[in-house]
């Protein structure tokens, strides 16, 4: 499958990402205005995804569903803004990178800690448990997403390849919390798990896949090629010109 026909497996099209994108420019501008770097609205992001995370932890659903849409927001921002004002650094990307995962860490980390707690205040063990479990595999599947593609890039790949990236998790699990809590008897919440663990996993073997296919064309070329000369075997050869 070719890279392009991998892209039209994502969730959000891309078209509509971009139209987004082109929107919230006004909201940009008006943050360069006001001063606010790119990594200050990185760490506000953070901030406020460990305060959706606490809301999740304390059974404010809605609330910590509504944070969690505007932590998303703010982390489309600063990169833009980061952009617009050619402040764009190494240090930029790794540190928004590195705050996205502990972000998520914070967030399902709530969302665990509200199934431990549904347990303690009903005494029932098979859902909470079942919740607590698809939590750990989201998270891990979330982390593995961000991880094939940050190593895939750090040997010069590129791989943004794959249906559930970070945007669409963020989407996927705010706005139905958003509107409709945990859903009765907490099967809402447990179903949007179960798919967020699905996608995330899918997404994984899709970036492994892609990288495979770069890398096995890069190394038949490579293997092609003369093996290097020993330095002993070049300096023999010299001697004897």
């Amino acid at each position: 499958m070719a890279a392009k026909d991998r892209r039209r497996l994502a969730l959000l099209p891309e078209p509509l990402k971009n139209w987004f994108l082109d929107a919230i420019d006004p909201i940009a501008d008006g943050l360069i205005r006001l001063g606010l770097s790119p990594n200050r609205i990185t760490t506000l992001s953070i901030v406020v995804l460990i305060a959706s995370g606490a809301g999740f932890a304390t059974g404010w659903l809605r609330p910590g569903a509504a944070l969690l849409l505007f932590s998303g927001f703010l982390d489309l921002l600063d990169g833009k803004v980061a952009r617009r004002t050619g402040t764009t650094s190494k240090f930029g990307a790794f540190y928004d990178s590195s705050m996205d995962r502990l972000g998520e860490g914070a967030l399902f980390t709530g969302i665990g800690i509200f199934y431990i707690r549904s347990v303690m205040q009903s005494g029932a063990e098979r859902l909470p448990v079942l919740g607590l479990g698809l939590c750990f595999a989201a998270v891990t599947g979330a982390f593995l997403v961000s991880y094939t593609r940050a190593r895939a890039e750090g040997l010069g790949l590129e791989c943004k390849v794959g249906m559930a990236q970070r945007a669409e998790r963020i989407i996927f699990l705010g706005a139905p919390v958003l509107f409709f809590g945990a859903g009765p008897g907490g099967w809402l919440l447990l179903g949007i798990l179960i798919w967020l663990a699905v996608v995330s996993w899918i997404t994984v073997v899709q970036r492994i896949e892609h990288v495979y296919r770069i890398t096995r064309g890069l190394d038949a070329t490579a293997g092609r090629r003369p093996p290097p000369t020993p330095p002993a075997v070049a300096d023999a050869a010299l001697k004897g010109r």
